[in-house]
């Protein structure tokens, strides 16, 4: 039985879907099968990030109203074996919690990991992977209103068992000129830390190009993506040090 994770955030701009997808080629590169599921209905990016905006061609309300089934909408990225997509219908009709539960549940059967990717704020899209989910990582940014909104975010997902927090995006000097660090946005956010990631103009420049990050480099986010992969796993892995 595989693992329902969502991967949220109090506002938009935290790098979300970067890290979704991020950390899901990096499991299925270290050997997992993981199926990352876009639940931004009508606003939808996962397939871009990951390239496969070509293959995605059923989504998860397909699967729902039994038009095909799980594995038939689950589109594969054909560079990182046992990365798969299941991507967000366009309207926003696909909202009934039970049966969007009951497709992650049939999901948890074929995947060791189920990455959904919920829109931010703590609306529709929110409330379907809540229902959905496992456990949780909440992503901020480190300035005071992302972590305002991670706090809110938090108490939404309060009766999960296992909640993490993700500093993303994170620039030292940033940091330094707010007077903050990485430990006082744990305490603000209360939550443990599962990983830290640097702001890198790679993550954007692979997006546009429509190549996975960590089929494009080792260096600045990739690195930080595989640790984190590795504690969801449940390693032991040294906080990536930002520079």
């Amino acid at each position: 039985m595989g693992t329902a994770v969502m991967v949220t955030s109090g506002k938009g701009g935290t790098g979300k879907t970067s890290l979704t997808a991020g950390v899901g080629s990096c499991l299925a590169a270290l050997g997992r099968r993981v199926l990352c599921v876009d639940v931004d209905i009508g606003l939808r990016n996962l397939d871009l990030v990951l390239g496969l905006s070509d293959r995605a061609v059923m989504d998860f309300s397909d699967v729902m109203d039994y038009r095909c089934s799980l594995l038939e909408a689950a589109a594969e990225q054909p560079e990182i074996k046992g990365l798969f997509l299941l991507t967000a219908p366009l309207s926003p009709d696909a909202l009934d919690r039970e049966r969007f539960r009951a497709v992650v549940d049939e999901a948890k059967d074929c995947f060791d990991f189920v990455l959904m990717d919920s829109p931010a704020g703590l609306g529709d899209g929110f409330q379907l992977a809540r229902a959905a989910a496992d456990r949780a990582i909440v992503v901020s940014a480190v300035d005071p209103a992302a972590l305002r909104d991670a706090q809110r975010a938090v108490a939404e997902l309060h009766d999960l068992p296992q909640l993490h927090l993700v500093m993303n995006r994170v620039q030292p000097k940033l940091i330094r000129k707010l007077r903050t660090s990485i430990d006082s946005a744990m305490d603000t956010a209360g939550l443990p830390l599962l990983g830290v990631v640097p702001e890198d103009a790679a993550v954007t420049m692979a997006a546009a190009s429509g190549v996975p990050l960590v089929l494009a480099t080792y260096k600045g986010a990739a690195p930080a993506y595989l640790n984190i992969s590795k504690r969801l796993m449940g390693q032991r892995v040294p906080l990536l040090r930002i520079r």
